[in-house]
């Protein structure tokens, strides 16, 4: 095995288009553990933590966030997403979250990505790159598979950018514990008012990430009738009906976190609460 420590974008993508199944390395949370457990054996690896200008996080009205940048980063920035923010508050370690990074997240591609239905909810688009030149691809379609996307051998995935889309926006998830564990299922609601739409993505309940388009639609006609700059807290009745719609927008599986019907009840759960929280939110 051999490895190239890359300090340039332009090196790191002469290295994916000139080797043959190049391998990236950024934190490493996650191929490390392939490593160790003998699932993946890379015979070139490429290692892009010393890349700053992955390292790039900036904000005008527009969020553009580089690959490189870490989950204690996230946390640490005062005028961050919410729900990205609580997504990455219980991933791993602290000594995880030092250098897990969003790209890598990106690259793993895993439905049960605890970042990714943010992502999806946020409407963000995944920012690729190569020696051929750059292309911007809406997360809706990035995703293809359980750990499978749209990305080429020769693409470097450089960054994530989406609109701001104000502070109405949560991420809730189930697991076996309160942290360092793989979501049974994970929800992530986004209302912004200032455009007057609703994200809904769903995690570890399906093949990919998948938007809860019924009940995103059921959210926006609430606001509509309320008002989109006015807090209101919406009757039992509509917050069961967002939760039975975004539960019936799942594609879940019986595995060994979880059975399909307990998935979609917490699903159900999970959607009533967190429209609960987030439609008082201006």
């Amino acid at each position: 095995m051999s490895v190239h420590i890359s300090r340039h974008v332009d090196d790191v993508l002469e290295n994916l288009s000139s080797v043959k199944d190049a391998t990236i390395l950024a934190g490493g949370t996650d191929l490390l553990v392939a490593i160790n457990f003998g699932r993946q054996r890379p015979t070139h690896i490429v290692a892009i933590d010393r890349v700053d200008e992955l390292k790039d996080f900036s904000r005008n009205g527009r969020v553009r966030m580089g690959a490189l940048v870490t989950y204690t980063q996230m946390l640490e920035d005062d005028g961050g997403s919410v729900a990205l923010q609580e997504a990455a508050r219980p991933i791993g370690s602290p000594q995880i979250r030092n250098v897990a990074t969003i790209g890598g997240n990106l690259g793993t591609c895993s439905p049960a990505g605890d970042t990714l239905p943010v992502l999806a909810a946020l409407g963000a688009t995944v920012v690729l790159r190569s020696t051929k030149g750059e292309r911007r691809v809406p997360f809706s379609v990035f995703m293809t598979g359980p750990k499978k996307s749209v990305r080429r051998p020769d693409e470097l995935i450089v960054a994530a950018e989406w609109d701001e889309a104000g502070p109405a926006q949560t991420f809730m998830k189930v697991g076996t514990r309160n942290a360092m564990v793989i979501a049974v299922a994970g929800l992530a609601l986004v209302v912004d008012r200032a455009r007057r739409r609703v994200g809904v993505g769903l995690g570890s309940c399906g093949p990919t990430i998948i938007r809860a388009t019924e009940a995103e639609r059921f959210a926006a006609e609430l606001f509509e009738e309320a008002g989109w700059d006015r807090p209101k807290q919406p009757s039992e009745a509509a917050l069961k009906e967002f939760g039975r719609l975004v539960a019936g927008a799942a594609r879940p599986i019986d595995d060994v976190r979880g059975t399909a019907a307990y998935r979609r009840h917490v699903l159900a759960v999970m959607g009533g609460r967190a429209l609960a929280r987030v439609a008082v939110i201006s």
